[in-house]
């Protein structure tokens, strides 16, 4: 007699009686979905994992301590039976035969009258593979659909009317593959992307044709302030009926000006999302081998701005309160100063001698870092010609590990 496929279908378990039969390892991981779906469940089993038991003390589930009885899939909807007694299962399948409650069996799939799909969620769409008897090529096919709908390597057109708005999105420190996966997705759905000049470069390499990218350093903006050009224009665009993805480098709200544009935004009665990035004041150290906070060096780190000079009258950082701090210093936008940061940080009692590290490029293949002191960094980073973007970390962290090679 010839296989016949399975038939595919979506059960709404929400509010209706579930019973599963065993409370082990299959349990364990089929029970989260059944959850999530709202059923109405209730496990049968003489013991269960210690997952399945904080189910049941949560509430989320009514466990009943004991072995499976006939009759215990009454006005049950679907059954999961998965226990290692292949008589009670057999019993429990031949009961949800004569009840014609669909039943999955964990010990004999060709004796179920259902199978459980490998499956998986992203963006409102569930994903659910059946390849017969092969559950880890349903679960590869299931991973790879997701993983391309999550990365947005695999673009699934929406057809539903879109509401026009503006999503902040923080693009990392630079390597690409370091864009959250919302971040991604985004991109992959824009109809304008207004990019900084520190965002991820190659990402915009993978955007379809259709896309209209934007520098955002060469928008003109005539009488108005460079901001305020670009506020007007994630407006203009958004108000036209396009989804805008304002591509910003670590991440929107870490001296990146997130917050004025999503001010402007809401002024004008436009959507915005705001997905976080990855800032560089942590990355990248890391990615130089520097963990800003190590056990039984540095407990704490602070990250500044170091665009305005410690001398010049418009800067809010209280260098001298900086100074007197034991921990981790980073400094981001302060290549060009860091010479007067250092003099100033020395001139209010940090000692001349801490470490200091400069990451250019941190995460990128061009990365390179530079060591000094904090006697020593201006004139090391003049002549060893290190240029923005870079991170500077200053402390105690910088000396825990020096990778043997960069």
């Amino acid at each position: 007699m010839a296989e016949h496929p399975a038939y595919p279908v979506g059960l709404r378990l929400a509010g209706r009686r579930v019973v599963v039969v065993g409370g082990g390892q299959v349990a364990q991981r089929r029970l989260p979905a059944l959850i999530a779906a709202g059923a109405d469940i209730v496990l049968i089993s003489p013991s269960a994992t210690p997952s399945v038991d904080a189910m049941a003390e949560a509430g989320e589930i009514r466990w009943e301590r004991r072995r499976y009885q006939d009759g215990d899939l009454t006005d049950a909807w679907y059954a999961l039976v998965a226990t290692r007694d292949e008589a009670a299962n057999d019993a429990a399948s031949a009961e949800a035969e004569r009840r014609r409650v669909w039943c999955v069996r964990a010990d004999d799939a060709e004796a179920a009258t259902a199978w459980t799909p490998a499956t998986g969620r992203v963006d409102g769409v569930t994903v659910a593979v059946l390849t017969g008897n092969d559950p880890r090529r349903s679960a590869a096919v299931r991973d790879a659909v997701v993983d391309g709908l999550r990365d947005g390597s695999l673009v699934a057109s929406r057809h539903r009317r879109h509401t026009p708005g503006v999503s902040l999105v923080g693009g990392g420190p630079g390597d690409p593959d370091l864009i959250t996966v919302r971040g991604r997705r985004l991109l992959a759905e824009a109809d304008v992307v207004i990019a900084d000049r520190l965002g991820p470069r190659d990402l915009l390499d993978e955007l379809a044709p259709h896309v209209e990218v934007i520098d955002a350093a060469k928008i003109p903006y005539g009488r108005f302030m460079a901001q305020e050009a670009i506020n007007n224009a994630l407006i203009e665009h958004a108000k036209a009926g396009k989804a805008v993805v304002r591509l910003k480098g670590g991440d929107p709200y870490v001296f990146g000006r997130g917050m004025e544009e999503l001010q402007a935004l809401a002024e004008a009665g436009i959507p915005c999302t705001v997905v976080p990035g990855i800032s560089s004041s942590i990355s990248v150290p890391g990615a130089a081998g520097i963990p800003v906070t190590h056990r039984g060096v540095a407990h704490e780190f602070t990250v500044v701005s170091g665009h305005v000079g410690p001398d010049d009258p418009r800067s809010l950082v209280d260098w001298a309160s900086l100074a007197k701090l034991t921990g981790t210093l980073v400094i981001l936008m302060g290549v060009d100063k860091i010479g007067l940061i250092a003099e100033a940080l020395v001139r209010h009692g940090r000692p001349a001698d801490t470490a200091v590290a400069v990451i250019q490029e941190g995460t990128t293949a061009s990365q390179r870092r530079v060591d000094a002191t904090l006697a020593t960094v201006g004139e090391t980073v003049r002549a060893q010609d290190v240029r923005p973007p870079a991170v500077i970390v200053i402390g105690d962290v910088v000396k825990v590990h020096r990778p043997a090679a960069e």
